[in-house]
């Protein structure tokens, strides 16, 4: 419980326009989560987190967000190596905004700001895909490439993510893909694409 509430305040705080300073993202953090201990599970999922389901190790989440739908499935890794000493959250996320005309939007937070100009390498078996990165995160370069990230995602069985910080660390974020397709299938029929 308490994993899904981080993972849907980090990409609720990305979304919400101007600027909110850390007390602010904590006060709303804590009250998310209590407000989930004090209902019953099912009702906290449904109400609260807007999750749609957890399928294996990825979770697949709907809401609204300027009238129109917002759907995206996010997971964490199953194992992370570098050598850091202090390192944010780390979230893989696939994100459709039908009333923006983005859908399948392939997003790694890394838990730390990227070193500029550095670009990330995301591994699906064999295929490699670069992700430009901008601050702690990285991204397709295109919507052509964040299909072909997610037709591979829908085959493989692993992820891995490597990047580099801003002080030159390296990292390796590996993810299970298990249940990604039936959380992107969700998230995708959630949001009628």
């Amino acid at each position: 419980m308490w994993e899904l509430c981080a993972i849907f305040m980090r990409v609720l705080a990305r979304w919400v326009s101007g600027v909110i300073t850390i007390f602010m993202k904590k006060i709303l953090f804590a009250i998310f989560c209590l407000s989930g201990v004090v209902f019953t599970t099912s009702f906290a999922q449904s109400q609260d987190t807007n999750l749609i389901d957890v399928f294996g190790d990825w979770s697949a989440f709907a809401l609204k967000q300027d009238g129109g739908p917002v759907c995206y499935i996010g997971s964490v890794p199953i194992k992370s190596t570098g050598k850091y000493s202090k390192r944010g959250d780390v979230l893989f996320l696939v994100t459709h905004r039908p009333a923006a005309n983005a859908n399948g939007v392939v997003n790694f937070q890394s838990g730390y700001t990227f070193k500029p100009g550095i670009d990330a390498l995301l591994i699906i078996g064999k295929t490699m895909y670069k992700l430009f990165t901008e601050g702690e995160d990285a991204w397709a370069f295109d919507s052509k490439s964040d299909m072909a990230i997610i037709n591979a995602l829908i085959r493989g069985a692993q992820m891995v993510v490597k990047g580099t910080s801003s002080r030159g660390t390296e990292t390796t974020d590996t993810f299970s893909l298990k249940g990604f397709t039936a959380a992107y299938k969700a998230a995708s029929k959630a949001c009628k694409i």
